[in-house]
């Protein structure tokens, strides 16, 4: 045995030596320490203003996230790993986020599987996980990509492949029961009263789908033609409220839509510009480009000015809020350069805007003067849209 070895062996040897003396006097012995036990905190319910943030984390897609902040004290509840470029949603009750998202074995290659997930929103634990078909669209978790039906029993996620389909879950059994072809149409909105959904399609139109209980399609009706999508696109972020649904155009016009009855019924289009605003090419844009306080009947819009073609991605200048009953502008709420709006409903109510360059979301209350109350930095990485509840 070498020098270093025998030294070692002999502090060793001394201090096994001195332990056992020690003993052998009395010396006391610390008791153990408690055994800890290991479970899973929930948090606090949900009051109206916990904010469920989807980040595509755009520099490593494969690790997209959910983060959920309390929107009162900015404070960091927690996060949902999310997989490759997932489209996320609250159930109808919020007691679920649902997730709809991709996986690969060797992280952006291998034989890819697609799942359906589904969370708790008070624990953040992975309740279910569903095979749905790999055909699921890889793309921003825009309203309309994942969404409930009228009873909460299945949900519909958007396909491409890029024909245009979609799959139809079954909560009960736990399975994918059926894909409906939507071709030439794109996103899901669901009717409040029916087993129906929605879609806009490229000619101006939308498509209705009718289901059975069992969730199979049964009908298939399309409207007339409601919008011109070459001289006045729709964004297709929806406003819902009941059976009442909002869209707004490039050009700065606003589109209701009622899911009513035997069929949509269309509102005229009515514009948020005036002589002036129009002179100054203001226009919407962004992401999530509006938000709804139903309460109030106050609709915000994310705006910019000097728009053009193909500014309508472009952060907002300022939030310009309308009474949707007069259809008149109340305020003009200066921005943080936002992509991304939305609205709680709980007590009076307040207003997000997200900032993805900042990483960072302004809260004002939705109140006279729409006074901002608190900044929360450090929101992810790319963080793009909000859900309240």
């Amino acid at each position: 045995m070498n020098r270093s070895k025998t030294g070692l062996a002999s502090v060793l040897l001394g201090m096994g030596l001195g332990v056992s003396a020690a003993w052998a006097a009395g010396a006391s012995i610390p008791e153990p320490l408690p055994e800890e036990t290991v479970r899973v905190e929930k948090l606090a319910p949900a009051d109206g203003n916990r904010i469920y943030v989807t980040d595509p984390a755009f520099g490593h897609m494969v690790d997209s996230r959910v983060l959920v902040l309390d929107g009162n004290s900015g404070r960091f509840l927690g996060l949902i790993g999310t997989g490759f470029g997932a489209v996320t949603t609250l159930s109808r009750d919020a007691k679920s986020i649902y997730v709809a998202t991709t996986y690969y074995p060797r992280l952006s290659r291998g034989r890819r599987d697609d799942v359906f997930e589904i969370h708790d929103t008070q624990t953040l634990e992975l309740k279910a996980e569903i095979d749905i078909p790999p055909r699921r669209a890889q793309g921003l978790s825009y309203r309309g990509m994942l969404a409930s039906s009228a009873d909460g029993r299945f949900v519909y996620i958007q396909n491409a492949t890029p024909a245009t389909s979609v799959t139809v879950v079954d909560l009960e059994s736990r399975k994918a029961v059926a894909e409906v072809q939507t071709p030439g149409c794109w996103s899901i909105y669901p009717w409040r009263t029916a087993q129906r959904f929605s879609t806009l399609c490229g000619d101006g139109t939308m498509l209705t789908v009718g289901f059975d209980a069992a969730g199979q399609p049964t009908t298939r009706s399309r409207s007339a033609k409601f919008f011109d999508p070459d001289s006045d696109p729709i964004f297709t972020h929806p406003e819902v409220d009941g059976d009442q649904i909002y869209f707004v155009s490039y050009n700065g016009n606003v589109y209701g839509v009622r899911l009513a009855g035997d069929a949509p019924a269309f509102d005229a289009a009515w514009s948020l510009l005036d002589g002036r605003d129009k002179k100054n090419n203001w226009r919407p844009g962004g992401l999530q480009i509006s938000a709804l306080h139903r309460a109030s009947g106050t609709f915000f819009v994310n705006m910019h000015d000097k728009g053009a073609e193909g500014s309508h991605k472009n952060p907002s200048k300022e939030i310009w809020a309308f009474d949707l009953a007069s259809r008149k502008r109340l305020a003009r709420i200066p921005s943080n350069h936002a992509v991304s709006i939305t609205a709680s409903q709980g007590g009076s109510g307040q207003l997000f805007l997200l900032n993805i360059e900042k990483a960072s979301i302004e809260v004002h209350h939705i109140a006279a003067g729409y006074p901002k109350v608190r900044e929360i930095n450090g929101v992810g990485e790319t963080a793009m849209f909000m859900e309240v509840n």
